[in-house]
């Protein structure tokens, strides 16, 4: 395995300039790791403290990881996630996610499954008690019944105002939204139906400012963001999750890559695990988790396997950053001797939340192959 300095390889990887990546190795046990993406109000941070104390409790790996997401799962103010997750373009909040236990080498997945806040938890019911991988949709759901779960209304009032705030987006050739004012409104109200803060003020006077501009920037850009958890005991054991909403407004039945073992989440014990938050597509076209496993079972770092990914999502766009400022994607990765890294295709500003052993739980700043410009 390569020793843990800054190589020339690494340095190539991009323009910025990374920091050193901390090394839990060199012992006879590895130290216990959590590693998951930020996510919104210390999302990520609540999510790996809560594995990290699973595990120091003698749980299960998955187990912990699981519990860690269930947090953001449930927390109606991350939209991104789970309860309160921004809808597909019908109003309907669908959800995504898979699951990996390094133990057994299993996994499970579910994805456009509507109606359940924990999806990760139906992930590993899935991998527990079917003879099948991914369930996905309708089927889905009546698994999730069938095993004790409640289906619930999962769009917020906050969730909802911003769909409709998107629906008044919508112009055809004309200008013309069918979810603005009419073309017989009074001449002095037909420009209502722009997204115009002070309009909107009017119309949802219940909403905050910042709800508000929110809306207008997810209506003209829509996001999409998820929460991976990674994590690794003193045995050596490791699991992994992944789960998400999705991208904002898509259109009904789409899967990005949070449920796609080997795509949004990859494990293998022997070797490490990886998973991805954003634009899914690009990291499916990738195979990015996998990929970066399978680089590391070769010999790369973490950082390496991770920026390595990245470079392949950057070549289907041919490198040309213009193209690919549209595009947000994250990886998270942690080795089985207790190396970790993140990294994102663009920076500095993303981060990432990590737990280990002699540590509590922290955000730390991605490692990054591109530098954003203003």
């Amino acid at each position: 395995m390569k020793d843990s300095a800054f190589s020339r390889r690494a340095a190539i990887l991009g323009t910025a300039v990374f920091p050193m990546i901390r090394i839990a190795r060199g012992q006879s046990r590895p130290k216990p790791v959590v590693i998951s993406s930020a996510n919104r109000l210390n999302g990520g941070v609540n999510c790996c403290a809560k594995a990290m104390d699973i595990i120091k409790s003698g749980g299960d790996t998955l187990d912990a990881v699981i519990a860690g997401v269930n947090i953001v799962e449930l927390d109606p103010r991350d939209n991104s996630v789970g309860y309160g997750g921004l809808p597909n373009e019908e109003g309907v909040v669908e959800l995504d996610a898979s699951c990996m236990h390094g133990p057994t080498r299993r996994a499970g997945a579910v994805g456009a499954i509507q109606g359940i806040k924990t999806p990760s938890k139906v992930a590993k019911r899935v991998m527990e008690d079917t003879d099948h991988l991914m369930l996905v949709g309708a089927g889905a759901l009546k698994f999730a019944k069938a095993e004790g779960f409640t289906e619930e209304d999962l769009l917020t009032d906050e969730s909802r105002l911003q769909w409709l705030i998107w629906k008044r987006s919508l112009r055809d050739r004309n200008g013309h939204s069918n979810w603005g004012p009419g073309i017989d409104a009074p001449p002095e109200q037909q420009k209502s139906g722009s997204l115009d803060l002070r309009e909107l003020k009017r119309l949802y006077p219940q909403a905050s400012d910042a709800l508000l501009a929110e809306a207008i920037q997810n209506a003209a850009h829509p996001p999409h963001g998820t929460i991976n958890c990674i994590s690794l005991n003193e045995k050596g054991e490791m699991s992994a999750v992944t789960t998400t909403s999705g991208m904002a407004w898509k259109i009904p039945g789409c899967v990005g890559d949070s449920p796609i073992v080997g795509g949004g989440l990859w494990l293998d014990q022997d070797i490490g695990g990886a998973g991805s938050t954003g634009r899914g597509e690009e990291n499916i076209r990738a195979c990015g988790a996998h990929t970066i496993v399978e680089n590391m079972r070769h010999g790369m770092a973490p950082k390496e396997a991770a920026l390595d990914a990245l470079k392949r999502v950057a070549r289907n766009f041919n490198n040309d950053e213009k193209r690919l400022a549209q595009v947000d994607i994250q990886f998270y990765v942690l080795r089985k001797d207790g190396e970790f890294a993140a990294a994102s295709l663009w920076g500095p500003g993303p981060r990432f939340a990590l737990c280990t052993g002699d540590q509590g739980s922290h955000e730390e700043q991605c490692v990054y192959l591109y530098t954003r410009r203003a």
